[in-house]
């Protein structure tokens, strides 16, 4: 039987965005929240940006961060270019974008330092019929009365609960990177600051939009151009690329300092056969480009016992929906909603599944679909015309980074009242 002082104890495994939500909304509604990050040093977003939405900035403002404080950068719509570099298709599509570090800032100086822990690796799990126990790498265990995987899409915590789930390779990759606003050409600038700017190669779409500069610098001038390139990439090339020059693999993902300097150059050269001029400066302003392979992840199940997954632990969508940090701030404000409500702790975690799994599915397929002509080719005719629904300019720029295609939301929030 868990000690009073544990009966409202929760662990949070990992302590990126996801964690934070969860850690922050929780201890709002009355539970003793810690995060146990496995990193030794303070997490980077390695140059993600994000594509805000109203329900991700509703759910900041819930956890005491003002959402409308230097979030970003505003933009009125989206153009697409031509291989030449002219415009060829304009859409109206009013959107703040940020950086994952501006967003990542404000959830981290809004919760106790005391309870952030750096440096604590997840060995494994203990659970009982009322409690968790966890093992760290360091010896040290902890009992709760919940654990919150929010570990990623390599959460250390699934594979406790829900081994049979693996990351799917999806076929293609991203290229990403940041470019100094200054380094810009003053054309170049012209043509791809103010929206985001897409290029669509056969079977390839690239894209930027504008973020912040290093510590949320959002004066012109110092600011950053933020790049996503989509290619398609066989497994046995992927193997290639994920090796660093020792031949070690990095099966899920290889650090930027890691990746092969041939590997950048090919990339570089590629950007000067496919893509418009302005985007192409991009790519060649990349020094260390950020290699991402897309992954799939669909949990069958949120909670078992004690334990519930949130974020890209539970549910990894492709990067062309946008929602990533949104569905993460929404599953930790459900699963707060839940636990504040008078029920039990177990009658809560059920209705939490309940109310995230439907959403978080739609969101899984969304992507699948907006990503359908990146990957090989489907196998039949009628699954390549809905593919090629997808990849048309107008298409992409009405599909990409909205959320509009929900068709389920969340009506009753309390924690929302009064929310931006």
């Amino acid at each position: 039987m868990l000690s009073e002082s544990r009966q409202r104890r929760v662990v949070v495994i990992g302590g990126s965005m996801s964690g934070l939500f969860v850690a922050t909304l929780l201890a709002r509604v009355g539970w003793h929240a810690e995060i146990y990050e496995r990193a030794e040093n303070e997490l980077t977003g390695r140059g993600a940006g994000i594509v805000t939405h109203a329900p991700m900035r509703a759910v900041l403002a819930a956890a005491g961060c003002d959402p409308n404080r230097d979030l970003g950068i505003a933009v009125d719509g989206r153009r697409t270019l031509d291989r030449a570099g002219a415009v060829v298709a304009h859409h109206h599509c009013p959107q703040m974008l940020t950086s994952w570090d501006r967003v990542f800032r404000l959830l981290r100086e809004s919760f106790p330092a005391e309870r952030y822990h750096l440096g604590k690796e997840l060995r494994r799990l203990e659970p009982s019929a009322d409690c968790v126990v966890a093992h760290f790498a360091d010896g040290s265990a902890i009992e709760a009365a919940l654990v919150v995987g929010a570990d990623g899409f390599r959460s250390t915590v699934r594979v406790q609960i829900l081994p049979e789930i693996k990351p799917i390779y999806a076929g293609y990759v991203a290229w990403r990177g940041l470019v100094a606003e200054s380094a810009l050409s003053a054309a170049t600038h012209a043509d791809l600051f103010d929206a985001l700017v897409f290029s669509l190669p056969p079977g390839e779409q690239c894209l930027t939009y504008p973020v912040a500069g290093p510590e949320n610098d959002l004066r012109p001038g110092h600011r950053r151009c933020n790049l996503v390139w989509y290619r398609r990439v066989p497994d046995a090339e992927l193997t290639r690329m994920l090796t660093d020059a020792g031949g070690r693999l990095h099966a899920l993902g290889i650090p930027p300092p890691l990746v092969r300097p041939e590997i950048i150059a090919q990339l570089h050269e590629t950007a000067r056969a496919l893509l418009p001029p302005q985007l192409d400066e991009v790519v060649q302003l990349t020094a260390r480009p950020f290699l991402q392979p897309i992954y799939d992840v669909e949990t069958s199940r949120m909670c078992m016992g004690r334990v519930v997954l949130v974020g890209d632990a539970a549910f990894l969508a492709r990067p062309h929906v946008a929602a990533g940090v949104t569905k993460a701030a929404e599953d930790a404000m459900a699963l707060a909603d839940a636990l504040q409500a008078g029920k039990s702790i177990d009658c809560a975690l059920a209705a939490f599944e309940a109310a995230r799994l439907g959403i978080n599915r739609q969101v899984i397929q969304r992507g699948r679909n907006l990503g359908s002509y990146l990957g090989p080719p489907p196998a039949n005719a009628e699954a390549r015309r809905k593919a090629a629904r997808h990849a048309t300019p107008e298409a992409v720029m009405r599909e990409i980074a909205v959320l509009d295609f929900l068709e389920v939301r969340k009506s009753r929030d309390p924690l929302r009242s009064g929310s931006a």
